[in-house]
């Protein structure tokens, strides 16, 4: 099943982020995490892997668990930095093999010192061409992509940044989701900014929970988003305060009014970025979403 086909106009949904644990001892808490998550009802889940393939795996497997065990639509992260094209259609078969339907389409992050052009395999130097791979060789397959509403730190202009999101789109991809953001005006501007260019397919927000000071300070440096100043002091008074807990009391409250305010203005959905973290997520999505097709 597509997740295209599942989305309903002006019946706004919640959806999830999973990472793989890294060892496998760890497998039971982790799905302990999925039942207790499975009350938000999310629409979909999606399942990352580590940095070049390196739970390629078990994501695989994760996601076949979390469709024929779980109940749960599914999304796999696929990246193509370095991959070959071979390697790609391996694992789209397996994913299909597993009950998987879905891919979020990534390019990856390079390797240091390396470009897109310097790229072992040039045919999958960028998320287009692995779009446009997988929508000739597996047409049944749900594609999403990602957005970047502050603009990828590569990008060369705001109005190349869109560009190249459209054209991910006209390959084939359904859907976008964006990297995350602490300020739902950026959200907005982004969204009226691609409709402008010619965008017309749903773009999902991606919302993550701050639990921990260092945790956001780190994630907030490898994707160059902008933490507002206000945000960021409050969280260093909270950390100073009460450490973690307080911080974490902090960051919940901010995502769920982020939450609520994306939802109430308009946005598809929220993707949230749950970091496994089920006490955090459940505060944020506390009654917020009757399950799709219910009334509220």
């Amino acid at each position: 099943m597509k997740i295209i086909d599942i989305i309903i106009p002006d019946k706004p949904f919640l959806s999830l982020e999973f990472f793989p644990p890294k060892e496998r001892s760890e497998w039971p808490a982790f799905f302990h995490t999925v039942d207790r998550l499975k009350e938000v009802n999310p629409l979909f889940c999606s399942v990352t892997y580590g940095a070049g393939g390196s739970t390629h795996g078990d994501s695989l497997e994760i996601v076949g668990r979390l469709k024929q065990e779980h109940g749960l639509e599914t999304m796999a992260h696929l990246t193509c930095v370095g991959a070959h094209e071979d390697d790609v259609r391996t694992f789209l078969d397996q994913l299909t093999r597993a009950g998987g339907d879905n891919v979020l389409a990534l390019r990856g992050d390079l390797p240091q010192d390396s470009t897109p052009k310097s790229s072992p395999h040039r045919p999958l130097a960028h998320a287009s061409d692995l779009v446009a791979l997988i929508r000739d060789s597996h047409p049944h397959v749900g594609l999403g992509v990602a957005a970047y509403p502050e603009v990828h730190p590569e990008a060369a202009s705001t109005a190349a940044d869109l560009a190249y999101l459209k054209l991910k789109l006209d390959h084939g991809a359904d859907f976008a989701i964006t990297q995350l953001f602490f300020d739902n005006r950026i959200y907005f501007d982004f969204v009226r900014n691609a409709r402008d260019h010619g965008i017309t397919k749903p773009i999902i927000p991606g919302i993550l929970p701050v639990v921990s000071l260092k945790v956001i300070k780190r994630i907030v440096s490898l994707c160059g988003t902008v933490m507002p100043p206000d945000f960021m002091a409050q969280l260093e008074e909270a950390d100073r305060r009460g450490g973690a807990a307080e911080v974490q009391k902090l960051g919940v409250a901010h995502a769920r009014r982020q939450t609520e305010e994306l939802l109430a203005g308009g946005a598809p959905g929220v993707h949230l970025y749950t970091l496994n973290r089920a006490d955090a997520v459940l505060e944020v999505t506390n009654g917020l979403c009757p399950p799709q097709g219910a009334t509220p």
